[in-house]
């Protein structure tokens, strides 16, 4: 618990407050998985949970017999998220047997306010300003390969990727260097709560919240008030200072990556039918 209040206190207090954090609370507000689902305990699938009636009703589980105070994750939900399993499975395996692509230097956010003044963090001021802004767009090529940013993009950035991105080839073409599929570990770790353990997810929420900081010092945004140095990708230094750290960032998830590809794999493997008729 206290590992989990080190990573969602601060969230928490800020919204009881009515404040915001341009770069943290994304996390929660973009992949929706709220502070109190991540502080639910899971041990993953197959574990027993004695006398924890904390857990009757709760979503994926079961009681084991209609007399008994031992729940588990329940093999009917394993059975319903069959498919979604799979995907991820297959995403996840897909996204592994790539190289890491390490060329695009975080312009994924610049791109997102090229030639437009509706600014997504309205309540930040863009380092170099809107004419600056553009002009490290119009210098380099946008090398998007993740969807999830793509979509983002302003109309007048769309054309200057280089290659269009769509939902349908999202297996096909995401890769391990990229930020935003590394960070994403975290939002198909949670879909599979509670068939994983909580230590797999926190792990890959810790990664998210390194990532996100790699993500938003490499943007255009000044966020000097809230304490985060730049990552210059406008200077030849500063993209080598990214790479660097977009590098290790890809080590990292590699790791979690397999882990949590495993726990897919090992899911998939159950007889639901056999377990249902048990």
């Amino acid at each position: 618990m206290v590992r989990v209040d080190h990573l969602v206190g601060p969230y928490v207090e800020r919204r009881a407050a009515g404040s915001s954090h341009p770069v943290i609370d994304f996390l929660f507000t973009y992949y929706g998985h709220k502070p109190a689902q991540l502080r639910r305990w899971h041990p993953g699938f197959g574990v027993g949970l004695a006398g924890a009636r904390e857990y009757d009703g709760a979503r994926g589980y079961h009681r084991l017999a209609a007399d008994s105070q031992v729940f588990t994750a329940d093999p009917g939900y394993l059975a319903r998220r069959r498919d979604t399993i799979q995907f991820i499975a297959n995403l996840l395996r897909a996204t592994a047997s790539r190289p890491a692509q390490l060329s695009c230097f975080g312009l994924h956010e610049w791109a997102m306010v090229y030639r437009t003044d509706d600014v997504r963090h309205q309540q930040v001021p863009l380092r170099l300003g809107r004419s600056g802004t553009d002009e490290v767009v119009e210098s380099m090529s946008l090398r998007c390969t993740h969807f999830d940013a793509f979509r983002f993009f302003t109309p007048d950035a769309v054309g200057r990727n280089i290659e269009p991105l769509t939902r349908a080839d999202q297996v096909s073409r995401e890769q391990p260097g990229c930020l935003h599929a590394n960070m994403d570990l975290y939002k198909w770790g949670f879909k599979l709560v509670p068939l994983v353990s909580s230590a797999l997810i926190l792990d890959c929420f810790e990664l998210a919240c390194a990532a996100r900081e790699l993500d938003m010092r490499a943007s255009p945004y000044d966020l000097a008030e809230y304490g985060y140095e730049p990552v210059r990708i406008e200077t030849p230094s500063g993209r080598a200072e990214y790479v660097r750290s977009q590098s290790a960032l890809a080590e990292r998830s590699a790791e979690l990556r397999g882990a949590l590809l495993a726990a897919c794999e090992d899911l998939l493997t159950y007889d639901v039918a056999k377990l249902l008729a048990d």
